[in-house]
C-alpha cells in the first residue's frame, strides 16, 4: 500500500507516560491519531484489526502496556492480552497494511544475573508475569514480518502518571521515614527523553531511501534504549529528593535503604537491569544521556 507524503501514525497507549510524549513528539513529522481506551480497547483483537484498517497507517507506535507489574501476577490474562496479543495483532496489521510498526517493550524480560549491561543478543529470561508477557509480545512481533522495531526500555519515570519518581515526591511530604530498596540495580529512563529519542529514529528513518518500511526492513529487529549509567532504587530516590525544587516541603526524616528480603512484592524483579544500547546508536545514531540528566531534565519541568 503507498502512503500520503505526509505520513500517518497510529499511536496506542497515548495516554500513558511514553506515549503521551510520543503524541507530542511525532506530530512535527506527520499527523497522529491516538485513540482513547474509550475509542479503542487494544485488548479487544476484532475493535484492534478493524481500526488499523480503515485508518491504512504509514507507522503503528505501539506504546500500550499492562504495566502493573505486581497486580500481573494474580492477572495473568489480561496482562497478556495487552502486553502479548495486542502487539501480535498490531504486527499482523502492519505487515498487511504495508506499514511501520514500533513496539516498545522492557529491561523486565531479563533476570538480572548477568551483572553488566544487556545487550540485544543476551538470552532472555523474564522472572515475573509481565516480563514474560512482555517478552512474548516482542517474539510475535519480530516473528511476524511486519517492518519493525521493538525498543526496550527501563525504569521508566516522568512528571505525569505512576511512577517511581512522583511517588517518592508525594511520600516526601509525609513524616515518615522511606524504606527504599538498595540492591536492585538498573538506569532511570525519563519518558520525554525516550519519546523523543523514538521520534527522532523515526524521522531519520522516514527520511532514507525507500523510507521508514524499507529502513527497518533492512534494520529492524530488537533495540535497546536506555539511559546512560546505573543506580539503585534508594540511590534514585535520595537523588530526587536532593533535586527537588520544592524540598524545603519535604517532612521525611530520612531515606532509609533495605535488601530486597525485607521488602517483598508479589512479582520478583530482576536484581540488574541495565540496558547496553551501543546498538541503537550505531544503526541510527541515537542515544539517551545519563540517568541523571534525565532527572534534571524532568524536575525542571
Amino acid at each position: 500500500m503507498r502512503h500520503a507524503a505526509t505520513p500517518t501514525f497510529l499511536v496506542t497507549g497515548g495516554s500513558g507516560q511514553v506515549g503521551f510524549e510520543l503524541v507530542r513528539e511525532l506530530a512535527v513529522l506527520g499527523q497522529v491519531v491516538a485513540p482513547t481506551r474509550a475509542e479503542l480497547d487494544v485488548a479487544d483483537a476484532r475493535a484492534l484489526r478493524a481500526f488499523v484498517r480503515a485508518l491504512a497507517p504509514t507507522v503503528v507506535v505501539n506504546a500500550a502496556a499492562y504495566t502493573a507489574v505486581d497486580q500481573a501476577e494474580s492477572d495473568e490474562a489480561a496482562c497478556a492480552l495487552v502486553n502479548a496479543e495486542a502487539p501480535a495483532v498490531l504486527a499482523e496489521e502492519a505487515r498487511r497494511a504495508g506499514a511501520a510498526l514500533v513496539h516498545f517493550s522492557t529491561d523486565y524480560v531479563f533476570d538480572g544475573r548477568k551483572g553488566a549491561p544487556y545487550v540485544e543478543t543476551d538470552a532472555p529470561a523474564p522472572l515475573n508475569v509481565y516480563g514474560a508477557t512482555k517478552l512474548a509480545g516482542e517474539r510475535a512481533v519480530i516473528e511476524s514480518g511486519a517492518a519493525s522495531l521493538v525498543l526496550r526500555l527501563s525504569w521508566v519515570f516522568g512528571g505525569r502518571g505512576r511512577n517511581f519518581m512522583r511517588t517518592v515526591l508525594r511520600l516526601a511530604r509525609e513524616p515518615r521515614e522511606l524504606r527504599i530498596v538498595c540492591d536492585q540495580v538498573g538506569a532511570p529512563t525519563a519518558s520525554p527523553l525516550a519519546a523523543a529519542a523514538a521520534a527522532q529514529l523515526l524521522g531519520r528513518a522516514l527520511a532514507r531511501p525507500g523510507g521508514v518500511v524499507e529502513c527497518f526492513r533492512e534494520a529492524g529487529g530488537v533495540y535497546h534504549l536506555g539511559a546512560g549509567g546505573a543506580t539503585t532504587w534508594h540511590a534514585f530516590a535520595e537523588a530526587i529528593l536532593q533535586a527537588d525544587p520544592a524540598r524545603g516541603e519535604h517532612r521525611c526524616t530520612g531515606v532509609r535503604p533495605v535488601p530486597t528480603s525485607e521488602y517483598p512484592t508479589p512479582a520478583t524483579r530482576p536484581r540488574y537491569s541495565v540496558l547496553g544500547s551501543d546498538r541503537l546508536a550505531a544503526a541510527f545514531g541515537v542515544r539517551l544521556p545519563p540517568w541523571e540528566e534525565h532527572l534534571r531534565l524532568t524536575l525542571a519541568g
